[in-house]
């Protein structure tokens, strides 16, 4: 005669067999109707500056110490992906730069939905001609820009 824990685990073990088994269907899953589109959000949606601050299409933003946008012309902004023409400086390419900044797009992506609020988590920078850069900005992360996001 088996043991009543033994007897309790076969028992178990049985009735999980008979309840997932009777779940599924004999073809598969089958699913119907159109993939779900992403949303825009509800709320507002911000970019938060290498200092933290939240801003919204900022005309100028420093990303990190070593990137700054400026004269942003926004194209998109609170979907999944927000872009921006602009120009393009920072601490590698002066003094050059001061006077004669890089074109450049900037994308950010990662939305992160909060309460009431959305934050972008990254940015990407691409100057329109890359190969004019000056060779310090070899150096410099322009791809895959971490930003913060605040605890809410």
């Amino acid at each position: 005669m088996p043991s009543p824990s033994r007897a309790a685990v076969l028992c178990g073990t049985a009735l999980a067999a008979v309840l997932m088994g009777g779940c599924a269907e004999p073809r598969g899953l089958h699913v119907e109707g159109p993939a779900l589109q992403p949303s825009r959000v509800s709320g507002p949606v911000y970019l938060a500056d290498a200092a933290g601050q939240p801003v919204q299409q900022p005309a100028l933003v420093e990303l990190t110490e070593a990137v700054t946008l400026s004269e942003l012309s926004w194209r998109d902004w609170g979907g999944p992906t927000a872009r921006a023409t602009g120009k393009l400086g920072g601490p590698w390419c002066r003094p050059g730069c001061a006077s004669r900044p890089y074109d450049a797009t900037l994308t950010l992506s990662g939305l992160e939905e909060q309460e009431r609020v959305a934050y972008y988590r990254r940015a990407t920078v691409e100057p329109k001609k890359a190969d004019e850069l000056p060779a310090a900005a070899v150096n410099v992360q322009f791809q895959g820009i971490r930003l913060s996001v605040p605890d809410l």
